[in-house]
């Protein structure tokens, strides 16, 4: 297995960001295009629903899989082909015949954005030298910078070119695989090609699965509540009268901010450690997430950088804490922290949808932002930060 180097190598780390970029950027089309498959397909919210979940899904069912895979191997195919179908088979969404055309390009993308995240980010460690949470966070605002601009070209192109012209936004994800071609190298694996799957568990985990299931519970509980809040605040601000426009800046405010907090938090972690940039996003969560339900007119916008600024700090922190602790499966370790953690979460935002519809919107919002703040208990029970390069170098 490669050892790390002190000194981070940055092509590798910008190609892993870039795959990582163009891999969601392609994911991130499908919910800005619900209101024209509605239109087209004639879809009730029960075929709507199944569009929006099944990403969810598919990373609770397939990052975990291939972490597994990734961690036995030294192959491209999960690093470079997951982005590859993804680029593909969502720009056709625009031109699939009916609606079980469309759910099957989608499903084949969602499976392919699924497949290069647990591999890619289990190479972040061994390129990212010294700044190891830094490296990761600049990884990880890849994919959140993806879901800020995506939507945003997207219903631009659909709306200047038709939703028919849609497979010609491939050509830009192709271009780019033929640099990340070049620049991606295979990864080194870590050593357990010849264990089973619980062998390999066990090899993995060791003595820390303890801290290792600690650190997915608050990731699970933090990705609840942000994609709670990202479902249904668009529909608590159309209900209360606000255009499509306004919606989306704040969607993607509550993004872009989220990809400059995980950067400075991956920053400030390699100084001070995980645990103190923890308490102080988990601990500002609640009461931003407040302000945002509280915020009238141009208000709303400021309340959504700073709801997004510190609900979204700590997901790549969770990943690099998980790989620290756990360094023989690193691809292992980030499926559950990425896709299993997201998807869990994910998939519990119908129970917000149905307590919605009971006691309304906001009144279900107001109960869920202050889960963040009750975290704290969980996060003292953290370990402490391993700092891997305190070594004087000779």
């Amino acid at each position: 297995m490669m050892q790390p180097e002190k000194n981070a190598n940055i092509k590798v780390i910008f190609g892993l960001t870039l795959v990582h970029f163009t891999g969601d950027f392609y994911s991130s089309f499908i919910n800005p295009l619900l209101p024209v498959f509605v239109e087209r397909f004639f879809l009730t919210l029960t075929q709507v629903g199944l569009i929006t979940g099944i990403s969810r899904f598919l990373a609770f069912i397939v990052q975990p899989s291939v972490g597994y895979l990734a961690d036995r191997s030294r192959t491209r195919l999960f690093v470079l082909g997951g982005p590859f179908l993804a680029i593909v088979f969502i720009s056709l969404v625009g031109v699939a015949p009916r609606y079980l055309v469309l759910l099957l390009f989608i499903c084949i993308g969602s499976i392919g954005s699924s497949m290069f995240h647990p591999s890619v980010a289990g190479m972040v460690s061994t390129y990212s030298g010294r700044h190891f949470g830094f490296s990761m966070s600049i990884f990880n605002m890849g994919g959140t910078l993806a879901f800020g601009v995506g939507p945003l070209f997207i219903t631009y192109f659909v709306g200047a070119y038709g939703l028919g012209a849609s497979p010609f936004t491939m050509i830009f994800g192709l271009s780019v695989m033929l640099l990340l071609f070049r620049i991606v190298p295979p990864p080194q694996g870590e050593g357990l090609k010849d264990l089973g799957f619980i062998r390999s568990i066990k090899e993995v985990l060791g003595t820390v699965w303890k801290s290792i299931i600690l650190i997915w519970v608050i990731l699970v509980l933090r990705a609840f509540v942000g994609v709670s809040f990202r479902t249904f605040i668009p529909v608590l601000y159309a209900q209360q009268g606000y255009s499509l426009v306004s919606i989306g800046a704040v969607l993607s405010l509550f993004t872009v901010a989220g990809a400059i907090s995980g950067l400075l938090a991956g920053h400030l972690s390699d100084r001070i450690g995980y645990k103190p940039i923890f308490y102080c996003a988990h601990g500002l969560t609640t009461p931003s997430l407040y302000l945002l339900l509280l915020s009238t007119g141009n208000w709303v916008l400021f309340s959504a950088f700073l709801a997004g600024f510190f609900s979204m700090a700590t997901l790549p922190l969770g990943v690099a804490m998980a790989q620290e602790l756990a360094p023989k499966g690193r691809s292992m370790v980030s499926s559950l922290m990425m896709g299993l953690a997201f998807g869990t979460g994910g998939m519990m935002a119908p129970v917000t949808g149905k307590l919605a519809d009971i006691f309304s919107i906001h009144t279900i919002l107001i109960f869920l932002a202050i889960i963040p703040f009750l975290t704290i208990g969980l996060i003292y029970l953290l370990p402490e930060k391993k700092l891997k390069y305190h070594e004087p170098v000779l």
